[in-house]
């Protein structure tokens, strides 16, 4: 489970979820609901990019 990172800048780091948000800790970014989009510019999760 790696991290993603949004044109932005946000990243998505599975091992924290975004609990505020409904996804737990543990969450995998591929198993995050297919309409979730960043949470600063509400750009859809297809334009992250995986990261290390």
């Amino acid at each position: 489970m790696g991290k993603h990172q949004c044109p932005c800048g946000y990243m998505y780091d599975p091992a924290k979820g975004v609990p505020d948000n409904g996804v737990a800790p543990g969450t995998a970014f591929n198993d995050l609901p297919a309409d979730w989009c960043c949470l600063l510019c509400g750009v859809e999760k297809d334009f992250f990019k995986k990261r290390d």
